[in-house]
């Protein structure tokens, strides 16, 4: 019968050490959180062959007393609580004092400490047994050294991977500690070379820089919100810059690297219909609370903690997010290559294209008129989908008498303000007149051909100057009032003045606004403002019953999809019913969808909600509107009136149309300094 003894001390720290110290990246991240607690504001954590043969960490935090060095070595010996209490606010990152005994138990410990005042204290350890302790010289702070980790434990030595893998798990957990604490300065060296150095000045977006890379940086936003007695700050991605997996999303609860599941999924909310399918977030967010509403003492990893109020830190976590993103208005910038072939050589019988250049630019200018720019042809009812843009080096007096309000040269905003007197009530008109295409004058093309006419891009050629032109004025010039002496008003900056000069491939919205032109994707903006129609709360479908029901015939399991989805969609306009012979006739469509869009809607609809079916009604009803927003939008390739690109025009430049539902861009910019290095103008 088997005898029940107690087991000897040594095997007892082994066992224990097998739940704390896992790999090399278990002995860093303890040692890492220890000199957190110390109070350090720089730390330097150096491995060899992934960790297993050493580890240095060293930092410059408060250091041990001499008499305390061998204490720190027992079982569950702790300076960061001291009673019951302690555990229910937990402040510190460690706080069960088995790191440092788990550690020494299967490796040999090296302890150089000192807390500034003389001598340190130098602490050898093997397999947890004190080796040796005296004092030595050493700076303030502590160093650990940790050597031939599991030299005493085979089994668990046989189980470690190759010493790349072992790296990169200890790279990873220094990447967390760094991200986690950006007012430290964090270094780390991975077989005598350094891969890691942080600023330490405190700002979270330099620890970002440093550790993820400057295209992750670059494509953060910041995140900012505040719920009942907890925070949440940090930095998210922007929906383009997406990846194909979860491995950027880093979540801290009080200066603590957490997986939480609860975190993540607010995340994820809030990018909801903004992200493409397949594609997750990056994210670095802080959460503050309370110490006494959060559990750490869960894991042995302290990985894993529990939240009291579950429910308010979702809340926190995705209206903060939902906000960032909301108030994002930035666009992609358009990649620019030149067309031509690059000439090192010049032939004598060439002219250099400097050359060109300088004989241009050194016409005669004058320097207090701002260059015009180039006139824009009035829009005609042809089947040329572009409206054209015809330079003109001097106008007529009948042009000019035929747009006093808004001359036929369309310049970008004057940078210098313009003090304005008898013509600011006409100059105001032209700033506002942003929707109204100006007056113009047509030009004939020479030559007959078969392709749509290119307008001239914005800014490539600056026209000779002509002083009879009204110059264009800033749209924050006042208006002159009649009161004497009145007093300065502050007034909201107004948006700059934008036009629509066309559409590219009858796919892209050509607008001018300033110093750049938006290439607008027509179909994915139109698709995003239908969604939101679709999504708003008060939303109520125009219906419009038919006089001839429309009646279409989908397979058995697309057919049950839309017999039991009937009463969701008859909230988005749709009056469906059994017709017999495996048919559906469908009675009443919403009045902005086309007849001949019903069909496709429905079955696309059937076939994506074959598997899930309704069983989820907020992801079927997403689906739904999905579906019907891209089916009601204006198709790229399709030529539309100017009226309906303005209406997608005015969302997109108003900044309330940034990405279509499925994560895409709906806009990029292209600068005008872009077009004039490409033409070697600047």
């Amino acid at each position: 019968m088997p005898t029940i003894r107690q087991l000897d001390p040594h095997v007892a720290d082994l066992i224990a050490a097998g739940e704390v110290v896992e790999r090399p990246a278990s002995v860093v991240k303890e040692l890492m959180e220890n000199a957190i607690d110390a109070g350090a504001n720089a730390i330097t954590v150096e491995i060899a062959h992934g960790g297993m043969a050493l580890i240095r960490v060293t930092d410059d935090g408060c250091g041990i007393a001499p008499d305390q060095c061998q204490t720190a070595f027992l079982r569950h010996a702790t300076s960061k609580i001291s009673s019951e209490y302690d555990l229910e606010a937990i402040g510190t990152l460690g706080f069960r004092g088995e790191a440092l005994a788990a550690i020494a138990a299967v490796s040999r410990v090296e302890l150089l400490t000192n807390q500034g005042q003389g001598l340190g204290t130098a602490l050898s350890l093997e397999g947890g047994q004190l080796v040796e302790q005296e004092e030595a010289g050493c700076p303030k702070g502590t160093t650990m050294l940790v050597r031939d980790l599991f030299f005493n434990t085979p089994a668990r030595l046989k189980f470690m991977k190759k010493d790349s893998a072992e790296g990169a798990a200890v790279f990873a957990v220094v990447q967390r500690l760094a991200l986690s604490h950006p007012e430290l300065s964090v270094k780390f060296i991975r077989d005598g070379k350094q891969e890691l150095l942080t600023p330490g000045d405190g700002q979270l977006k330099s620890a970002i820089y440093a550790v993820l890379g400057r295209d992750l940086a670059l494509g953060f936003l910041p995140a900012k919100g505040s719920g009942e007695h907890m925070e949440i700050s940090g930095f998210v991605s922007l929906p383009t810059c997406c990846r194909g997996s979860r491995s950027y999303q880093h979540f801290f609860v009080n200066g603590r690297y957490i997986k939480s599941r609860v975190m993540m999924a607010a995340l994820e909310e809030a990018y909801r219909n903004q992200k493409m399918v397949g594609k997750f977030p990056g994210c670095v967010l802080h959460l503050t609370v309370r110490p006494n509403t959060v559990d750490v003492n869960v894991h042995p990893t302290k990985t894993e903690v529990k939240f009291q109020n579950e429910q308010q830190v979702f809340s926190t976590v995705y209206h903060g997010v939902l906000a960032a993103l909301n108030g994002d208005q930035s666009r992609p910038q358009a990649v620019v290559k030149s067309v031509l072939p690059r000439q090192d050589t010049v032939t004598p019988n060439q002219t250099s294209l400097h050359d060109m250049l300088t004989s241009t630019v050194a016409q005669p200018k004058t320097t207090t008129t701002p260059p015009p720019a180039a006139v824009v042809s009035k829009p005609q009812t042809t089947p040329s989908p572009f409206r054209r843009v015809t330079p003109l080096d001097t106008p007529t007096v009948q042009e000019k008498k035929a747009a006093p309000a808004a001359s036929s040269f369309i310049s970008r905003p004057v940078v210098q303000r313009t003090v304005v007197e008898e013509k600011s009530v006409q100059a105001s008109v032209a700033v506002e007149s942003k929707q109204i295409p100006p007056t113009v004058v047509e030009e004939k093309p020479k030559v007959a051909a078969p392709v749509a006419a290119v307008p001239a891009p914005v800014g490539v050629k600056k026209p000779t100057p002509a002083p009879q032109v009204e110059k264009p004025v800033e749209a924050e010039i006042p208006i002159p009032v009649v009161e004497p002496e009145p007093e300065p008003v502050p007034v909201e900056e107004p948006q700059e003045p934008w036009v629509v000069r066309g559409e590219l491939f009858h796919t892209y919205i050509m607008v001018e606004q300033g110093d750049k032109v938006v290439l607008i994707d027509k179909h994915a903006a139109h698709e995003r403002v239908n969604f939101d129609r679709l999504k708003a709360q008060d939303y109520r479908p125009m219906v419009q019953e038919l006089l001839i029901p429309i009646t279409i015939t989908p397979g058995p399991q697309e057919r049950q999809v839309l017999l039991d989805g009937q009463e969701v969609l008859e909230g988005f306009g749709f009056q469906l019913e059994e017709f017999g012979a495996g048919s559906i006739a469908v009675r009443a469509v919403p009045d902005y969808l086309e007849t001949g869009d019903v069909e496709p809607t429905l079955l696309e609809l059937a076939k994506k909600l074959r598997l899930t079916g309704w069983a989820d009604p907020s992801a079927a009803r997403d689906e739904v509107m999905h579906t019907m927003a891209c089916k009601a939008a204006i198709k790229g390739g399709q030529r539309n009136d100017s009226q309906e690109l303005e209406r997608v025009a005015q969302k997109v430049m108003a900044g309330e149309v940034k990405y279509c539902p499925h994560g895409r861009p709906v806009a990029i910019e292209l600068t005008r300094g872009e077009l004039e290095k490409q033409f070697k103008r600047a």
